[in-house]
């Protein structure tokens, strides 16, 4: 089945929880096809600034999401993205909830019931679903560690801990499958608590650990060669619960992208390297289960993780 408007419309038919992955499915080897981006008339619309937390707004990727559903909504007027103060995300989400403030407009985040509750998401995987698959970011002389796991209870047995955020949805993930976890609220503070030994693992996800290490510029800290942590954790753009305009302008960019042939290019461009590199289709992997999730997000997230060798085909082309 092509990507063709035909089958686009034949969606339309399909349940609302199988909306998003037929579509990613469908678009993600599609070859872009002609389609118009705009669908107004208007000839005067107010500009905006939109803005993005600052941890999306350093991310190459994010950002790029972001500008790319803004220029495929010309209707809604000019845009401009620009970067937040330097927030911790238990801050930014309370800011969105807030509805008030204007320190930040869109985040990225990785999805729960709760967010999903008090924040208006905008359902579609920023990365292809590619966040809740991790790896360890380690120093050098942790390695031997890590070697032989080859399941959860290996995981468990080997008594590794790993850092994450406090207020990341991971830590409650892996605390539930028996994981030890140490936390702090600050992501660029990990990194020095992995150097001094806090933890034995910080584990981030596919789509930004290259990033992160080209960040630190640390030779000491390295990325453990076997292992392929995975659990359902759709990373959705977040606004405030009242913003609807902008979730409005947000999605509908975003499918026009999913259409266009664009978005698959997008995740082409900026994933299909770390797929590559970190040599994702011969790790182990060790699957958890995520019971954090509302009933959609567990249906994509469950999806991605079934489908994760075909993914992984298609970014490695």
């Amino acid at each position: 089945m092509e990507c063709s408007l035909p089958a686009f419309r034949a969606l339309l038919r399909l349940p609302k929880l199988a909306i998003f992955l037929a579509l990613l499915g469908l678009c993600l080897e599609a070859t872009p096809i002609a389609a118009s981006t705009s669908t107004s008339s208007q000839t005067e619309v107010a500009s905006r600034d939109y803005v993005l937390w600052y941890r999306n707004y350093d991310s190459p990727a994010i950002r790029a999401l972001v500008e790319l559903a803004l220029k495929k909504t010309p209707e809604y007027g000019d845009s401009r993205v620009i970067r937040s103060e330097e927030l911790s995300q238990g801050r930014v989400l309370r800011e969105l909830a807030d509805g008030q403030s204007r320190l930040v407009d869109i985040a990225n985040v990785a999805t729960s019931i709760e967010r999903e509750e008090f924040l208006t998401a905008i359902p579609f995987p920023v990365d292809g679903g590619l966040l809740g698959f991790r790896v360890c970011v380690v120093l050098p002389e942790s390695l031997p560690k890590f070697a032989g796991i080859k399941n959860l209870e290996d995981l468990r047995a080997r008594q590794i801990w790993i850092g994450q955020g406090s207020h990341w949805p991971d830590t409650p993930v892996l605390e539930a499958n028996g994981i030890p976890v140490v936390t702090h609220s600050r992501y660029e503070i990990l990194f020095g608590m992995l150097r001094n030994e806090r933890f034995d693992c910080f584990a981030r996800g596919v789509s930004e650990v290259l990033y992160d290490l080209e960040m630190e510029q640390d030779p000491n800290l390295v990325i453990e060669p076997n292992l392929l942590i995975a659990y359902p954790m759709p990373s959705y753009l977040f606004v405030g619960p009242n913003d609807q305009e902008t979730a409005h302008r947000l999605q509908l960019g975003i499918e026009r992208a999913i259409h266009d042939g664009s978005f698959s290019e997008f995740l082409r461009r900026y994933y299909s390297r770390a797929v590559k590199e970190l040599n994702l289709s011969q790790r182990r992997v060790i699957a958890l289960e995520n019971p954090f999730l509302s009933e959609e997000s567990r249906y994509i997230g469950r999806s991605t993780l079934e489908n994760l060798r075909r993914r992984l085909e298609v970014l490695s082309r």
